[in-house]
């Protein structure tokens, strides 16, 4: 018997034309392979090998990066025996879809299908990182580490493979470094290469409990100070490009002979209109920070300034529309009655 012999209506020779050369016993046994088959098949001279519990890899040579991909999912998605006989045929196999169930690459392996280029290569990790639902009654083996988690994100495909987004990968990557430039280097890409806000981040890592440990901290305060400097150039960016009048940039406000009443980013003083970036982090703090944030807006809007509050996400993505409303704020000073006379200090 050889890898060509038939042993089902679909024959052995398909399955080895499979774009990725690894299944599951499930998806062999739906194409009619015996575990009597798959276990000559496996053996030490055979044609094909076993790359995880459950997962074969048909032939007999390394398996590539998207091998492994593969292999973890269908190891970390695989679902229960009893319902085995349901599970679909990989792509490639006449199947639309792979049986991954709720399992997702994360972590550097998935940083790197994000095409971090601060992540190693694929075929470098000694491990994959794969989260799964917290009730998944699976143990990590091989290359394969089980993540378990509460509540699944929705996935990123990436060249069909299911992929955690970015500040959930970065999150799990994080939790197993301990190297402080490394994680600067990450953190710093990640808000560089619009692949996420920082805000986001920090929030990942705070759930994680990660915020606990000094390197960390310290490469989120770079991350946060750099997330603030990306997001200072698109106001300025948005000022310019879309032919709002010049405001003074990065002012504090104060009461003639009274109190500080706060700094902003953006002042037009003869319109009374203020525009301040929320780059706050959700850190243990936030519900002060924003207690804070908003005594001051509600505070300058009884003096008649009205405040635009701007996010660095909604500049990312929608700085047309945000220049429609810094627009229209400034268009209806015309409308409201003179705000008080404040002092303008540079920040």
């Amino acid at each position: 018997m050889n890898h060509n012999t038939p042993l089902s209506p679909r024959p052995l020779r398909h399955l080895a034309a499979v774009q990725r050369r690894v299944m599951s016993t499930a998806q062999l046994r739906a194409h009619g392979v015996s575990a009597a088959d798959v276990s000559a098949h496996c053996r030490p001279d055979g044609p094909w090998q076993q790359l995880l519990p459950g997962v074969c890899l048909l032939h007999p040579g390394p398996p590539t990066s998207e091998e492994r991909l593969h292999g973890a999912l269908l190891y970390a998605g695989r679902p229960p025996a009893r319902a085995a006989k349901s599970v679909p045929a990989q792509p490639g196999a006449g199947e639309p879809h792979a049986p991954y169930a709720d399992a997702l690459v994360t972590g550097l392996a998935a940083l790197t299908l994000h095409r971090f280029s601060s992540a190693p290569p694929l075929l470098s990790l000694d491990r994959i990182d794969v989260l799964v639902p917290r009730t998944r009654r699976l143990r990590s083996t091989g290359f394969v580490r089980l993540v378990r988690t509460q509540a699944m994100p929705a996935a990123v495909q990436i060249a069909g493979v299911p992929v955690a987004p970015v500040p959930r990968a970065l999150a799990d990557a994080v939790a197993g470094l301990t190297e402080a430039g490394a994680v600067r280097r990450l953190l710093t890409e990640a808000v560089r290469g619009n692949h996420c806000e920082p805000a986001a981040i920090v929030r990942e890592l705070n759930q994680a409990k990660l915020l606990t440990r000094p390197h960390v901290v310290d490469a989120v305060d770079s991350l946060l100070a750099e997330g603030r400097a990306i997001a200072e150039d698109r106001l300025y960016q948005m000022v310019a490009e879309h032919g709002l009048p010049d405001p003074l940039w990065n002012v504090d406000l104060r009461l003639p002979g009274g109190p500080h009443l706060g700094g902003v980013d953006a002042f037009w003083p003869d319109l009374a209109v203020a525009v301040e970036l929320d780059t706050r982090a959700p850190r243990q703090d936030d519900d002060s920070l924003w207690s804070e944030y908003a005594r001051k807006r509600e505070h300058l809007e009884r003096l008649g300034i009205t405040v635009v509050h701007l996010t660095p996400k909604k500049l990312r993505e929608s700085i047309e529309q945000q220049a429609t409303v810094v627009r229209t704020a400034l268009m209806a000073s015309a409308d409201r009655d003179p705000a008080a006379y404040v002092v303008v200090l540079p920040r």
